[in-house]
């Protein structure tokens, strides 16, 4: 997903904007999740840019785009621009040195 969101509608008031973005962000990455693997692979991994344009956008993690949208809010800004990519993820196995450290 590459889009740059515009929060101007005559209609539609602000908040319901930004609920509605978010709700396009979650209903994405679920039918992201929702794919079959590839062979070899653990899960689904994101890579995202949140900025104010596309030339402007820096990488963030997962996480923080709901922080960035209600940044974004805070700001009244018009539009944003948002990139998700879904991407191979593999797990690493924790080494023995790391039980011992945090004694679980």
């Amino acid at each position: 997903m590459k889009k740059t969101f515009k929060l101007t509608h005559e209609k539609i008031k602000y908040e319901r904007l930004i609920d509605a973005v978010k709700h396009d962000v979650k209903r994405y990455l679920r039918r992201e999740r929702n794919k079959k693997l590839p062979e070899g692979v653990d899960y689904w991994d994101f890579a995202c840019k949140y900025g104010v344009t596309e030339t402007e956008a820096k990488v963030i993690h997962l996480s923080e785009i709901n922080k960035s949208i209600d940044e974004a809010a805070s700001m009244k800004l018009q539009s944003f621009y948002l990139e998700i990519c879904a991407t191979h993820g593999m797990r690493k196995k924790k080494s023995e040195n790391f039980y011992t450290q945090h004694k679980l």
